[in-house]
């Protein structure tokens, strides 16, 4: 595994024992303008490739945008306050599903298999030794425009990938917010048997 740049074990604590991998993965905006080989970028969309999907429709598609000119078009779309640290990641990628059933009218799992495709590729780039950080402020319709997107398919994210840079290029709305996050306790998330009951 590669080394990574950056430590989140002093931020982050697992109530039970589980990979570090899931820890080590977190949304930072601080990239570092260095280009990805091919062969490590195309290891994250081969482990997106190997999620779980309903049917095993892999609805899952991903726009991907490596050239200053690809970049630039994905710049048109992508919100202000995104474009100030998105942009020096030499990877974007925006991610749609196809949401069509086979049987006819709307596969209804489109979006969470969509959702654990993109999960694959984020721990995929935590192994690398890259980082990863998913946005929804982006105009989709004007993505949709651009970027010749079918009417049969949802856009959900536009996905930055590259490797971690040093948080104070960041502006200091973004780095007060240059930390893992925590997440609540199981028990906030855990029901037993109905929604409201305790989970002991």
């Amino acid at each position: 595994m590669p080394e990574h740049r950056f430590d989140v074990q002093n931020e982050r604590h697992a109530a039970y024992d589980i990979n570090p991998i899931f820890l080590n993965r977190w949304s930072s905006r601080a990239f570092l303008e260095k280009e990805i080989s091919s062969e490590i970028l195309m290891s994250l969309f081969e482990a997106a490739r190997w999620a779980p999907s309903a049917s095993n429709l892999q609805p899952w598609r991903y726009i991907v945008a490596r050239t200053e000119e690809e970049k630039g078009m994905f710049a048109e779309f992508i919100s202000a306050s995104n474009k100030t640290w998105c942009l020096k990641a030499p990877v974007l990628a925006l991610i749609l599903s196809h949401t069509p059933s086979p049987a006819g009218g709307v596969n209804g799992s489109h979006a969470f298999d969509a959702g654990a495709s993109w999960s694959y590729l984020a721990l995929e780039a935590v192994r690398q030794g890259l980082i990863s950080h998913a946005m929804a402020g982006f105009d989709r319709e004007s993505a949709r425009r651009m970027l010749g997107v079918p009417d049969d398919y949802d856009i959900h994210a536009v996905i930055a990938i590259g490797y971690h840079g040093d948080a104070q290029s960041l502006s200091d709305q973004h780095l007060q917010r240059e930390q893992p996050s925590g997440r609540r306790e199981l028990k906030e998330t855990l029901f037993a048997g109905r929604f409201g009951n305790s989970f002991e």
